[in-house]
Parts: structure tokens; sequence; C-alpha cells
């Protein structure tokens, strides 16, 4: 049965026209039955010339009457975020090709198009599982698109004072943090706003989250680890009406009246990683590890 395959992304730029051309001639040379994103489909449109006929993919509906074997995404982790509201539980493996600057889950450069797709052919990869985390609230809250794979965030205002956040771990107290917000992370997720707030890095598959407050105003208040296997609510209050809640990139509006609770979620989003790039490499390559004249 031939390899079906989507080819997802959320923009296009002019500069990336031939790489994503490389992409799809890549995709004809190997007779791989291609399905696009609709809305970027639409931007394709006069721009790149396909070799063979391609489908539409409208979204996670599309899981119950097609089969699926890769996703393929064009852009950045956001692409990556963005393409997993879609693919959900379906356990499709996403292979991130980086056209952005600092991919830490987009990790195939764009000048390797051809080769990943030819291992992709050849199975010359592997099948990386990322934990990702549901949130639960009294209140509805995004839809069916409750989880994420990197991180949960409370936040305050723009414009507003500092908040107060109660966290509580399986029902036992934790904190009360005067914070600009809080972060819930998962290993995957400990790379993005959680390291720029003083968290740390967690190898993927520990098995962890990560509570990091966002500038807190007890400077003794540190992040905190703990398994995956805890639930961590929160009770919320301030002087402003209105706070921010976040899943990765989307966000909606909340209240005092909300109370939350995250925990690890029932499916693992599948990441495919070439032979020859780890997530130790990833880090070295990013971060600029090892970049010291001693080392030479």
């Amino acid at each position: 049965m031939p390899m079906q395959v989507i080819v997802f992304s959320k923009g296009l730029k002019d500069k990336d026209l031939p790489y994503v051309q490389e992409l799809f001639d890549t995709l004809a040379l190997f007779q791989i039955n291609t399905y696009v994103y609709g809305p970027y489909l639409e931007m394709l449109k006069g721009k790149i010339k396909f070799q063979r006929d391609v489908g539409v993919f409208e979204g996670y509906v599309d899981f119950s009457v097609k089969r699926f074997d890769y996703c393929i995404t064009l852009g950045g982790d956001g692409t990556i975020l963005e393409a997993i509201t879609h693919v959900r539980d379906s356990q499709t493996p996403i292979l991130g090709i980086n056209l952005g600057r600092l991919g830490f889950l987009a990790t195939i450069e764009k000048k390797l198009i051809r080769e990943a797709v030819t291992k992709l052919t050849r199975g010359m990869f592997h099948i990386e599982e990322r934990g990702t985390l549901y949130l639960e609230s009294n209140l509805p809250l995004f839809g069916d698109i409750n989880f994420a794979l990197n991180d949960f965030t409370i936040l305050k205002r723009d414009t507003s004072s500092m908040i107060i956040i109660h966290a509580f771990i399986n029902g036992a107290y934790l904190n009360s943090y005067w914070a600009d917000g809080i972060i819930v992370a998962t290993p995957t997720g400990s790379t993005g706003y959680s390291l720029s707030c003083g968290g740390p890095i967690i190898i993927p598959g520990s098995g962890n989250f990560i509570v990091t407050p966002v500038a807190p105003h007890n400077l003794n208040v540190r992040p905190i680890v703990m398994s995956d296997d805890a639930v961590v609510s929160f009770e919320i209050e301030g002087r402003a009406e209105n706070f921010l809640c976040t899943l990765d990139s989307r966000f909606e509006t909340i209240t005092a009246a909300h109370q939350l609770a995250v925990r690890k979620n029932d499916f693992s989003v599948r990441l495919v990683h070439l032979q020859d790039i780890g997530f130790l490499d990833t880090i070295r390559g990013k971060l600029n590890w090892g970049q010291d004249t001693r080392n030479d």
C-alpha cells in the first residue's frame, strides 16, 4: 500500500519556496500520496508546481475516513504545536522540517529535505514518544483541544498587578505564588517558556512536570520538579477580574471562578527523528553548548 502523508504549515514566505518545491518534488519522486492542509494549499496555488495530484487535509475529522502514515510540518516548533491540535490522539508520527530559526522539535534542516524523505521511505529513523498534559476545568475551556505538548500557564493581563496563585499537588497545599504567573511544563516544554523563566532542562521521557513561577515576588521561590503522575491544581485571586490561561500557543481568558487542574494526558505525540540526530545533539547545537576554545 503506498505511503500517505500530510503536509502541514501555517504560512508561506517567498524565500522558502525553493525548499517547499523540493519537498513536493521529492514526495512525487517516491510516489507518495500527499494531502496538504487546506489553508496552506490555498497559499501554494500558483506558486508551487505539483508533479502529482495532491489531496486536501481538512483536520482531525479526516482521520476517521483516511489513513495517514506521517505528518510533515514546514516551519518551526510553533508549526508542530499547531499540527498536534489536528493530529491529536491519532498517533500519526510527525516529521518537522525547520524553516525557522530555533527548533527543538522541528529538527530537520531545510537543506536536508530530500535526504529526510529518502530516510523516511527506507525506515531509517526512530519514533520518539513525547508526553502531553491535559487541562481540567470546572468551567469550559479550549473545547476539545484542552491539552498541550509544551506547557500550561496562568498569567496576569498586560497592565494588571501581580496575581496570587494557590497551588496544590494531589490535593496537598504546595504554595501561594505571588507572581506574574505560573508555568506547568512537560520535559518537551522545558526548553521553552519555562527555561526563559529559570526552569531546568528535563530530558524527554523522564516522566516529570516542572512548575515554574513567572517573575515571583519572593526571591526564594524556585521551580520544582515532580512526577507526571501527580495532579497539579490551582486557584487564582488578584485585583483584576480577568487572567490569561494558555495551552502551548493558544490562550483563553479566565476569572477567579475557574478552578484548574493539570495532569498527564492519556496520549502522547510521536515525533520522527533521523537516526543521526538525538535530543542531546539538538541541545548542544541550539544552545551552543561546548563552543569553548578549551574544547578544541
